[in-house]
């Protein structure tokens, strides 16, 4: 069900917001810039989104939720291959100047527009049901280390596997295609330390100190990621005492996991006493972020979400879209973590590191 109430500004960044927030992270130009000229940025973002129009053609021609599905698959690639060829002749078209919500936001506009829903409904239900069964031996695993310290490390290395699975990178999306995913392989073949931002230590540090009394955690994609990458670490928080609220999308985009979906994964893994794996989970909270993009804007959040994180300590923010595109350097009251894989040529490049790079932004709260 669509969200109508108003959206408001999430309670824990910096204030005044106007001066200090914006949700890109990446600036496509420069106030110097001709407005009527698309800058370099902007024609190679462009092109980024370009190229992965078609592996969303191919995703929407296979939903069978949509009648004549396939010919409303070609209007759909033809109507945002147009939007974004205007956008570099003229990039003050379509609600311009570009960034990447906008682009999402368009992107899904017209998917919406021509009826389609959730075009990778059928792919998150198949890897959220492969990863619940993998759930249990992740986690043993976890509790098998019996060093907090490289208990944590492994935790936060299961986050970065996870988060492999997204299929709103063209090149990941045909790497899934040809062989799917091994979530222990990938945790053992992360890039090695130092990332191209490495706050672990810091992090670690803090988390033998004392543990956060309320965390909001804005997650990311279905399937490995939010079940084996997420959730264990979520289970780990909870065993500490803290409470969690994991914020999830309102509506479907990409393939990332949706409110109500999620309800529906945790109530599957909890036992009938409302455990997960013999930790009480009565502690842990799913809310609607308000939500409909890959990517977010922290001044447009769900009322529910803002109240719920009006007392939190720690905010995370998981995932290319949520926490190094869009807001790695948001600036919070309280302690933050961007946590995150970087799956675009474009942000390793703007961040100086590797493909496949790992961005853990450990910051404490400018209020204590």
């Amino acid at each position: 069900m669509e969200s109508c109430s108003e959206m408001v500004p999430f309670p824990l960044l910096t204030t005044p917001i106007e001066s200090n927030y914006r949700a890109c992270t990446i600036p496509y130009r420069f106030p110097s810039d001709n407005p009527r000229k698309a800058t370099p940025t902007e024609i190679s973002w462009i092109d980024l989104f370009l190229n992965s129009v078609p592996s969303f053609r191919q995703r929407a021609e296979s939903d069978a939720t949509v009648p004549d599905a396939h010919s409303k698959a070609e209007k759909f690639a033809q109507r945002y291959t147009e939007m974004l060829e205007e956008m570099k002749k003229d990039p003050e078209s379509h609600g311009g100047p570009p960034d990447c919500v906008l682009l999402c936001r368009l992107r899904e506009q017209v998917l919406r527009e021509l009826g389609f829903r959730d075009i990778f409904k059928k792919v998150k239900d198949e890897e959220n049901a492969k990863a619940i069964s993998l759930f249990g031996d992740v986690v043993r695993l976890n509790d098998s280390i019996e060093e907090e310290d490289k208990r944590v490390e492994n935790l936060v290395r299961g986050i970065f596997a996870g988060n492999i699975f997204d299929l709103g990178s063209a090149q990941l999306a045909e790497v899934f295609a040809k062989d799917g995913m091994s979530f222990l392989a990938s945790c053992q073949n992360l890039v090695p330390r130092p990332w191209v931002i490495d706050d672990l230590d810091a992090f670690k540090l803090k988390w033998g100190k004392k543990l956060w009394k309320k965390v909001i955690i804005f997650v990311d994609n279905s399937g490995a990621d939010i079940i084996l990458g997420i959730l264990p670490f979520v289970r780990e928080l909870l065993r500490h005492g803290s409470q969690v609220v994991l914020a999830a999308n309102d509506l479907p985009s990409i393939n990332d996991v949706t409110y109500s979906e999620l309800i529906e994964i945790v109530s599957k893994l909890k036992d009938e006493n409302g455990s997960l794996l013999g930790v009480d989970a009565s502690n842990l909270l799913i809310a609607n972020s308000g939500n409909d993009l890959p990517v977010i804007d922290l001044t447009r959040v769900s009322q529910e979400l803002a109240y719920l994180a009006t007392d939190a300590d720690l905010v995370v923010l998981e995932g290319m879209g949520r926490g190094i595109e869009t807001n790695l350097y948001a600036q919070f009251k309280r302690d933050s973590l961007k946590i995150g894989m970087v799956k675009h040529p474009e942000v390793a490049q703007f961040l100086g590191g590797r493909l496949y790079d790992c961005v853990f932004k450990y910051k404490e709260g400018l209020n204590g």
